[in-house]
């Protein structure tokens, strides 16, 4: 990852951003139950859930992610090893814990994983970049979707997804213009009450992207918003319009690289 040098300011920590987020009453519903990775908290989620993440508290790019799934006689475990993936299965959640816990490179938390919405059969996610020039407002100033590898854990551009425009994602998941416009809005004003409420937290914050999910019932959720070096050179070469705003507000805050 690129060293950041320029001003805007980081929150850091997955888990800090859940507690924040979970306070608010506006904010919580989009959040999943996440908890510090203990064997306390993983054998509890585990009866709760069906299905669980393990993240770096601090981490990028998709990389030293577990899915855990419930398994007949144990769990089923897949793991994303730089750009690859594995899997092993164990016989009880206490061993894949252990696994885990060797493999762990630093704090790590534990999420109830979301079934994510699919589009041709393949999973999505969706990026929203919400920036402010020193001295101005919160304005969302590009949006776009992460379309995964069938199979794989994670949707992330480095671990072999692609990337579209929204209105291209809404039109080959077949929903109306409407629906569109409806889900978009949804996305500007959720993002936007998250980069108000975190930056309010931490001073001097200039730029957050918001990893969003629906799932497969329709519900809007938040899987993550990194404000240390948010990417978004995957949008110019399919939407060169919203890659120059977002370039025009970085540089008004000293970066100049979208990588």
């Amino acid at each position: 990852m690129t060293r950041k040098t320029y001003n805007s300011a980081t929150l850091r920590g997955k888990l800090r951003v859940c507690r924040y987020l979970s306070a608010d009453d506006e904010l919580r519903e989009l959040v999943p139950r996440t908890v510090r990775f203990t064997r306390k908290g993983m054998l509890r989620m585990f009866e709760r859930c069906t299905a669980l993440y393990v993240k770096p508290d601090v981490g990028s790019l998709g990389m030293g992610i577990f899915k855990v799934t419930q398994a007949e006689g144990g769990c089923e475990l897949l793991a994303t090893v730089r750009r690859k993936q594995s899997r092993k299965t164990f016989d009880s959640i206490e061993t894949a814990y252990g696994h885990m816990k060797a493999k762990a490179k630093g704090p790590m938390i534990v999420q109830a994983a979301v079934e994510l919405d699919t589009v041709e059969g393949s999973p999505y996610d969706l990026r929203v970049m919400v920036q402010r020039k020193p001295g101005g407002k919160w304005t969302v100033t590009g949006k776009f979707a992460k379309i995964g590898v069938k199979g794989k854990i994670v949707t992330n551009y480095a671990q072999g997804g692609r990337v579209v425009t929204l209105p291209e994602l809404w039109y080959r998941r077949g929903l109306s213009e409407h629906e569109g416009e409806r889900r978009d809005e949804l996305l500007e004003r959720k993002a936007l009450g998250i980069a108000r409420l975190l930056s309010g937290k931490r001073a001097g914050m200039r730029e957050m992207g918001v990893d969003f999910a629906f799932d497969r019932s329709g519900r809007l959720w938040v899987l993550e918003v990194n404000s240390n070096h948010p990417q978004y050179y995957p949008l110019r070469n399919i939407d060169r319009r919203a890659y120059k705003r977002m370039k025009r507000f970085a540089a008004s805050y000293g970066r100049f690289s979208s990588k």
